[in-house]
């Protein structure tokens, strides 16, 4: 297992340490959500993550027929300003997340991706978007949704949350939201990407495969990534296990295991 310390700039700006920095006056972490945008589902994963983090949760807007790049600008507007901080993508969101962290903004230390791709994870699919806006949404995408995204890690609370953040969005947002997934590749955003990285790998996800985790090493060799027990919504399924992952990269000793399972 290689361990190193983390610097607060790549670019050498600056030499201290995270833990120093982090003991000094806090870390932001921006929350990019999934695929509903809200950011509501966040927050069993923020109260994990502790007090030394910022939380800054990302929402898309819920009724605006937004792609990608247009997403992006909305994310963009909430990073912070004259701290350091790191953007965490999660699902539907690690385009945005890498895309940002490729344009290297003030103050970004790290980036975290948390079962999401660079590319279209399902390129069999690609060649069906046009049915995209014949699917239903609402209910009966929750049905589907919910035991996709918590498998044997489902309960009542969790597909009340789940359909409470869809509820926010219109059925004409999810839908282009899932065309925008199945026409993605930031496969040269990604080979930007300079500053550590690490990979959240749920060991029971069944919407985004390994090879996902895996064409991004391809491209970032030097990424950490944790394999943790756990569904493809990781975040809210075991979120201690998750901010762990998370609070150990961004302190003085970024742990690289690629096959560790918390």
């Amino acid at each position: 297992m290689q361990t190193f310390l983390v610097q607060v700039s790549p670019r050498g700006h600056r030499t201290e340490s995270l833990c120093i920095l982090m003991n000094k006056s806090g870390i932001s972490i921006v929350l990019l959500p999934g695929m509903d945008g809200s950011g509501t589902l966040f927050a069993d994963f923020i109260a994990a993550l502790g007090a030394e983090f910022d939380p800054i949760v990302v929402a898309y807007p819920p009724d605006k027929l937004l792609n990608y790049a247009a997403l992006e600008e909305v994310a963009r507007s909430h990073l912070p300003l004259g701290k350091p901080f790191v953007i965490l993508g999660e699902s539907f969101s690690g385009p945005i997340a890498i895309s940002l962290a490729a344009s290297n903004p003030d103050g970004l230390i790290g980036l975290v991706l948390s079962c999401t791709f660079a590319r279209n994870p399902h390129s069999i699919f690609s060649p069906f978007k046009s049915i995209v806006n014949l699917l239903p949404v609402r209910e009966k995408l929750l049905n589907l949704m919910w035991p996709l995204f918590f498998g044997r890690y489902a309960s009542s609370q969790s597909r009340t949350l789940l359909r409470q953040a869809l509820a926010t969005v219109s059925p004409e947002v999810i839908r282009i939201r899932l065309t925008s997934v199945l026409e993605v590749d930031y496969s040269a955003q990604l080979k930007k990407v300079s500053i550590p990285l690490l990979y959240l790998r749920a060991t029971d996800d069944y919407v985004v495969f390994p090879n996902a985790s895996k064409y991004i090493k391809q491209l970032v060799p030097t990424l950490t990534q944790v394999d943790i027990k756990g569904p493809h919504l990781l975040l809210q399924a075991v979120p201690t296990a998750a901010a762990m992952a998370v609070r150990q990269f961004v302190s003085s000793n970024l742990a690289s295991g690629d096959n560790s399972v918390i």
